[in-house]
């Protein structure tokens, strides 16, 4: 399983390695069109489902042809399920989350996610971290805590239902990861298409709740100029996600999630480029700790455990 490489995507036409950076450079910067759209009239949730609509239609033109049949192989599909409802809960939830809570907090337990990958890629891929694997986590981690944490956000523990969600959201998150490795024989575009179908469900099914449980703004009427935001920003989170998809697939799960925490770094270049946001000296320390247990994530290589 490990070594499928999907329709026309050998590992040597592009290394997962940059596929899983340029998915975390995109996300890193994704806040700021969404903010973007949110000035325009769309707030959080609903800029959520239309933009996942946009990437699941551009999606079904771009491969609807080329689909691979069987869409899931057998014996993959309740594992694509699960895969594609613990990513859609991770999207939609994470953006509820950090927009009734405290986003700092929110982050910092959102990116407990090595945590929950360890324990999730023992049980369900047989991968056991080294020595030297567990420290290139414990660094991750820590650039991240470096990164995020406040004297005033006390200990990461969650206080209030959002920081659940966030805490919630990370174990998604890292799920979800582990999943796409282990449905490694269902095509890239099949994934990320289940996927974007996923996060459509969940999305309107939170916008059905009882107005008022969650924070949502008033929608503005569409205009040319939001449209073409939506489009733009759905056109990125398929090119986004088909990296990840195709980058999890072909590399081992700590490895993979230590990797994709790069996304803070790039997150907190793109508020101080496109937002004039300026970085603290923890910012580039805790920046500086990513980025090297990401050059560092090759010790992250696990042992396979016999019949996994």
């Amino acid at each position: 399983m490990a070594n499928y490489k999907g329709p026309g995507l050998g590992a040597k036409a592009f290394p997962p390695t940059g596929a899983l950076l340029l998915a975390a450079a995109t996300w890193g910067v994704m806040w700021y069109p969404y903010r973007l759209l949110a000035r325009a009239g769309l707030p959080g949730l609903p800029a959520t489902v239309g933009t996942y609509a946009v990437a699941l239609v551009l999606g079904l033109l771009v491969w609807g042809r080329g689909l691979a049949r069987p869409v899931c192989p057998s014996g993959q599909g309740g594992w694509l399920i699960a895969m594609a409802l613990s990513g859609a809960l991770c999207n939609t939830g994470y953006v509820l989350a950090t927009l009734s809570g405290p986003v700092m907090r929110v982050m910092l337990l959102f990116y407990l996610a090595p945590l929950w990958t360890v324990g999730l890629s023992r049980w369900l891929l047989g991968e056991r971290l080294s020595r030297a694997g567990w420290g290139v986590v414990a660094l991750s981690l820590a650039g991240a805590v470096v990164m995020l944490w406040r004297p005033e956000l006390g200990w990461p523990w969650p206080a209030r239902w959002e920081e659940w969600m966030g805490l919630g959201c990370g174990f998604c998150f890292a799920l979800s990861n582990v999943l796409s490795r282990k449905v490694a024989r269902v095509p890239v575009q099949n994934r990320s298409l289940a996927l974007f179908a996923a996060v459509l469900l969940v999305g309107l099914g939170a916008l059905a709740l009882p107005a008022g449980l969650f924070p949502g703004g008033t929608v503005s009427p569409l205009t040319p100029a939001l449209g073409l935001g939506v489009l733009g920003v759905g056109a990125a989170i398929l090119l986004a996600n088909g990296a990840v998809q195709y980058g999890m697939a072909l590399t081992p799960a700590n490895r993979a999630i230590v990797i994709m925490l790069t996304e803070l770094v790039f997150a907190a270049l793109g508020a101080w480029f496109l937002a004039g946001e300026g970085l603290a000296a923890r910012e580039w320390l805790g920046g500086a700790l990513v980025a090297l247990a990401s050059l560092l994530s090759a010790r992250a290589e696990p042992a396979r455990e016999e019949g996994a």
